[in-house]
């Protein structure tokens, strides 16, 4: 997600955001190398919206592109975040359950929305991985749809500037896309089982 820094004057949104430049800086760095030392094709670079995730190299239809790493965290940690950190919050991955995948520190936290998006997230228990929907060219950002992990259950939203054409303006919970955007995305499977569950689980039963 975007990791644009405060622009409050004041000495402590300085100092976050020096220190948010300097984990950018070391990340570009580590750019096409996960922790493992295994290159990803990918590099942190300035885009549209502050910063993001930019191909190296192109990646086929249905590529794995990189896998999305990170700390399990529980709701209650991410809610606590909102008051204290709320980039970091904004930043999470929704798992199963109550899991968030915490990704502060690894390229993930800097992947962004686009309402035209060319990875999907795939999960594989409390592992997460971008998968390409579409082929994706060097130079490209790779962009992934907020709302495909936004269970019926969840309350955040955001103002989208991708720029794009078809751009839906507010990003919310996965169950109000528009019709045709949620029928192409279930049936390509953007969206994680867990996610679709949450609308029958946030239904009160009748008994």
């Amino acid at each position: 997600m975007n990791a644009k820094c405060t622009t409050d004057p004041s000495r402590d949104a300085r100092n976050r955001h020096r220190s948010c430049v300097r984990a950018a800086d070391s990340i570009r760095r580590m750019a096409a190398k996960g922790s493992d030392g295994a290159p990803w094709g990918l590099e942190v670079r300035r885009v549209v919206n502050g910063r993001g995730l930019v191909a190296l190299r192109p990646f086929r239809a249905g590529a794995r592109v990189m896998p999305i790493i990170g700390r399990v965290v529980t709701a209650r940690t991410v809610w606590r975040w909102w008051s204290s950190s709320p980039r970091r919050a904004a930043n999470c991955f929704r798992l199963a359950g109550d899991r968030y995948l915490d990704p502060s520190g690894q390229l993930g936290a800097f992947a962004n929305h686009g309402c035209r998006p060319n990875v999907r997230v795939v999960a594989r228990g409390d592992r997460l991985a971008f998968e390409a929907m579409r082929a994706i060219r060097a130079g490209d950002e790779v962009l992934h749809d907020y709302a495909t992990l936004l269970g019926a259950d969840d309350v955040w939203t955001m103002q989208c500037r991708c720029g794009w054409g078809g751009c839906r303006g507010r990003i919310e919970r996965f169950d109000r896309l528009p019709m045709r955007v949620l029928r192409d995305y279930q049936a390509i499977g953007a969206i994680p089982r867990y996610v679709l569950r949450t609308t029958a689980e946030s239904i009160p039963s009748r008994r």
